[in-house]
């Protein structure tokens, strides 16, 4: 019985195959074959070898020119001819052994030098040793982080303040710590690098809005809420962020807060505040943006600043309500894997505050300095003056350029010099060109700002691409010959210069000499300022 079943089985399989179509059976025949294919076939082709004689393979050594690991550098790059200070960065500063004007310093307050200020960091320096050799979660905690942590928050009237101990790592922790992939973050284009570095690890969509264009914000804000509208789902798990400064370093000018205060509450996005500029500066008790404008703290979500300015120490911190501040305490790289702050600069950084404290006067005789600095610098043939007058950062920039970042570069080093000769220390920005977001044009060309890399060590003043940059700090006790010590001037590495001066060479140099007079009237309007 079991024979004569395989046997029909083996006959209904015949038949089936003469009553299938013919495609089919070609599909099953192309499979077939190419199953025998690959069982048969080998994934790879054996190269036949051949082996080299040895004078071969030294012929090819020798012709072998492996690529550089990092690219030629020029021997005259300004990083590897950089000059050097001796002695305390004050109202003078010696510079490759000559005693010249600072002019390169953001001490705006004074504060870098105050006796009592050197005074309280000296006593720490006693009990607790130079450094903490530990993170703020390992052993790195003393109790005078907790102080000045208690100091910050109760100056800026708000719950609880973080502190970081490098300046530029502040905001560049405090902004991947909330904002993720996905998120979308509004920032203005003339955001410092700091705030790109952040964004940039936060590996969130950014929208660049215009330098202080508060309806282009506007219009990105309704885009995506339209976005939204049609993928409401994703649009419940997506934040959204609005980050600016306070007070710009890149142009000096401020941020308009209370209608970012009204986006904000309008398109239901957080608002991040960096303030390394405008804190101790701005306002009647140097609270920053916030105190200038009469807008309550509370409707900021985050503000950051660095105590490298004003306080004239080193670090930055964050401040806001608590459970926004503690989550850095987890999620802050710059917080959670640095060490802490040294001991005898978070002394300091306290002691600072007390005289800020005590003096607030301080903030509007700096204030009454600026507006009269600002105005005395109009009318300077071929400059004009970029930034508010409230602003402790004014910005010249030169009216016309030869379109060429390297004839700038080179004048302006070559006016740096000769200032230095004349016993005015100087500074040229340099950015990294590669890293920034928008490196600008010359800005004879430019028709709006870019974000630059703030370079330059910290406390150092860095501008934008085709502006001088004048921190001027307020002085007390000034003498005569020097009644503003400590004022910085900078020279970018892109100024703008006269567009005649590409004519010829003897014009360019007639040309040359105009600036440096022109940078020399300019020093000495600062100087003469009491």
């Amino acid at each position: 019985m079991a024979t004569v079943a395989e046997q029909w089985v083996l006959v209904e399989m015949v038949q089936a195959l003469y009553e299938a179509p013919a495609y089919h059976l070609i599909l099953e025949g192309i499979l077939i074959l190419w199953i025998i294919r690959l069982v048969f076939s080998k994934t790879y082709k054996l190269q036949e070898r051949s082996d080299l004689t040895a004078k071969e393979k030294e012929e090819l050594i020798e012709e072998w020119q492996p690529e550089p690991l990092v690219p030629p550098v020029s021997k005259n790059h300004p990083a590897l001819n950089y000059n050097i200070v001796s002695g305390p960065p004050t109202h003078n500063i010696v510079v490759n052994g000559k005693q010249c004007v600072n002019f390169a310093s953001f001490n705006f307050l004074g504060l870098l030098a105050n006796p009592r200020v050197k005074a309280a960091a000296l006593a720490s320096l006693k009990k607790y040793g130079v450094g903490t050799c530990g993170p703020r979660g390992f052993y790195g905690t003393f109790d005078v982080h907790l102080d000045l942590e208690e100091r910050l928050a109760k100056f800026m009237r708000t719950e609880e303040a973080i502190i970081y101990s490098y300046g530029f790592s502040t905001i560049a922790s405090a902004i991947p710590a909330y904002s993720k992939r996905g998120d979308i973050v509004f920032v203005d284009s003339a955001a410092c690098f700091a705030i790109q570095k952040g964004l940039q690890a936060s590996r969130s969509d950014i929208k660049l809005f215009k330098h202080n264009d508060v309806a282009d914000l506007e219009r990105l804000l309704k885009e995506q809420e339209i976005e939204d509208q049609k993928n409401p789902r994703k649009a419940r798990v997506t934040r959204r962020f609005i980050v600016v400064e306070g007070l710009y370093m890149n142009t000096g000018t401020i941020c308009p807060l209370p209608e970012l205060v009204k986006l904000k509450y309008r398109y239901k996005a957080r608002l991040f505040l960096e303030e390394s500029l405008s804190f101790g500066v701005l306002g009647e008790h140097g609270r920053g943006v916030t105190e200038h404008y009469g807008i309550s703290i509370e409707d900021i979500d985050l503000i950051s600043a660095n105590m490298e300015n004003a306080l004239a120490s080193v670090g930055g911190f964050c401040c806001g309500r608590s459970f926004v501040v503690d989550h850095q305490r987890l999620s802050g790289q710059g917080y959670c894997f640095s060490a802490s702050l040294p001991p005898l600069l978070a002394a300091a950084a306290i002691e600072a505050l007390n005289i800020m404290e005590e003096n607030p006067g301080i903030f509007a005789v700096l204030k009454k300095k600026c507006q009269h600095i600002h105005r005395s610098l109009q009318g300077i043939s071929g400059l004009k003056v970029v930034g508010e007058p409230l602003s402790p950062a004014l910005h010249l920039q030169l009216e016309e350029s030869t379109g060429s970042r390297e004839k700038d570069g080179k004048l302006l080093q070559e006016i740096i010099t000769q200032c230095m000769n004349e016993g005015i220390a100087l500074t040229q920005a340099r950015y990294l060109d590669k890293e920034e977001k928008c490196l600008p044009p010359p800005r004879g060309r430019a028709g709006e700002g870019c974000v630059h890399h703030q370079g330059g060590r910290p406390g150092c003043a860095a501008v934008g691409c085709g502006r001088c940059f004048l921190p001027h700090p307020l002085q007390q006790n000034c003498s005569e010959t020097s009644s503003w010590p400590g004022s910085g001037v900078l020279l970018p590495g892109a100024a703008a210069v006269p567009e005649r001066a590409a004519v010829s060479n003897g014009w360019f140099l007639q040309e040359d000499r105009r600036q440096h007079r022109t940078v020399f009237t300019l020093c000495r309007l600062v100087r003469l300022d009491a």
